[in-house]
């Protein structure tokens, strides 16, 4: 039964293809974490900054900011490549703790340029949720 499903997975055609639109640079507009394992009501994280630049050749850089308390803003950079497959989005990277993939989702609205991603977090079932906008046409190559 199991070789049968994976057989049926790889026949699944891929999604249609991306616009080339989807491959610039974004600007971070909102962060919202969900954390399945309270009751609490979703965390929408205050100062939200930064660039994601997705490339065609398949390479991203991240560079996201976040206002944490008032002890001022935390800086991420994270570089690597992605890959998407239908409505799902994964990002390879290498950190201090090694090779590491994170895995989600996406939603692209090519009229708008507005990219939204949804990523898998830990415990299982909890996600952070990412809101994009690509950056002005004529800024989008710098």
């Amino acid at each position: 039964m199991t070789t049968r499903l994976l057989a049926l997975a790889l026949l699944v055609p891929p999604g249609p293809k991306l616009p080339a639109t989807f491959y610039t640079t974004y600007s971070y507009t909102a962060y919202t974490v969900y954390d399945h394992t309270t009751d609490e009501p979703p965390t929408e994280v205050q100062g939200v900054g930064g660039t994601l630049a997705l490339r065609a050749d398949g390479t991203y850089d991240k560079r996201l900011s976040l206002l944490v308390g008032s002890s001022g803003p935390r800086y991420f950079t994270q570089r690597g490549r992605f890959s998407t497959k239908g409505d799902s989005i994964y990002f390879k990277f290498s950190d201090l703790k090694g090779p590491d993939v994170q895995r989600g989702t996406f939603r692209y609205v090519p009229q708008t340029r507005r990219l939204t991603i949804s990523i898998a977090g830990y415990p299982p079932g909890n996600q952070g949720i990412y809101e994009l906008v690509a950056a002005p046409r004529a800024a989008a190559g710098k």
